[in-house]
């Protein structure tokens, strides 16, 4: 049986959960800005589903995102990974030329965006987790 939780530690759940919501709720805003449709999906729990945390469509083009909140470093395991690409075969019947899985690190003031590699997927060579740093550049724009 697991220990209780102090409610220091609750505190700090709320507090972590309150700015993932934040950056997802942010994500959402600067698509629409940007002639995006988009949509938070709203899980309260990490869940064995194949959901990302924002969806959004452009002309033909659908993009999953996973969108992680941090002041330096976003990580993101394999999992959370391996879903944004099982969310788009599941449930989006277009060619994968127009599917996007998306990793979003929201590293205080900056947004990086990351677009994964389809062949990389299907041929596994996505490592453990991947990581978005502050000083790294993404390979995805709004536009």
């Amino acid at each position: 049986m697991s220990k209780p939780k102090s409610k220091e530690d609750l505190r700090g759940i709320r507090r972590w959960r309150k700015r993932g919501y934040y950056s997802e709720r942010s994500l959402v805003k600067k698509l629409l800005h940007h002639g995006f449709e988009a949509v938070r999906v709203p899980v309260s729990n990490p869940s064995l589903s194949p959901l990302p945390d924002v969806i959004a469509r452009k002309g033909m083009n659908v993009y999953a995102f996973e969108v992680k909140n941090a002041s330096y470093y976003a990580y993101f395991p394999k999992q959370e990974i391996i879903k944004l690409f099982q969310f788009l075969e599941k449930f989006i019947p277009l060619p994968k030329d127009y599917l996007h899985p998306i990793l979003v690190a929201h590293l205080k003031k900056r947004w990086i965006f990351r677009e994964l590699s389809w062949s990389d997927y299907e041929t596994e060579k996505f490592s453990k987790s991947e990581s978005i740093k502050k000083r790294q550049h993404g390979n995805w724009r709004l536009a």
